[in-house]
């Protein structure tokens, strides 16, 4: 019997095997809570913030829809918004995420005068 003097193929550590895929609706999750960072609190009244994302090849696109009081800075929110969304997505999935689109869905004003005006600026 003859030994072979070839040598065996390198072993691959297990940490280096496989692939792994974040599901966009996690993503998207993970944006929505970065979003609520961002804001602190919705307004009175206001709906959590909500958030969609299309993942390709580690790239995340992200829209975000929010709520927001009136009166407010909106544009430095949004740009806190954009931000926090951005890194959080970055440090928790490991993704690139060139945009973040923030969509303001309503306004709300803590002056209205009735339950029925709650929420529309006029």
């Amino acid at each position: 019997m003859t030994v072979s003097s070839t040598a065996s193929p390198q072993r691959i550590e297990p940490g280096e095997r496989g692939a792994t895929r974040i599901a966009d609706r996690v993503v998207a999750k993970i944006a929505a809570q970065a979003a609520r960072e961002a804001l602190q609190a919705p307004p009175e009244g206001g709906a959590a913030p909500h958030a969609t994302v299309t993942v390709h090849q580690e790239v995340a696109r992200v829209r975000v829809s929010v709520e927001l009081g009136y009166p407010s800075d909106i544009g430095a929110q949004c740009g806190a918004v954009r931000r926090q969304v951005a890194e959080r997505v970055r440090a928790l999935a490991g993704m690139e995420v060139p945009e973040v689109a923030v969509q303001i869905e309503r306004l709300h004003s803590a002056h209205t005068g009735t339950a029925a005006d709650r929420g529309r600026i006029q």
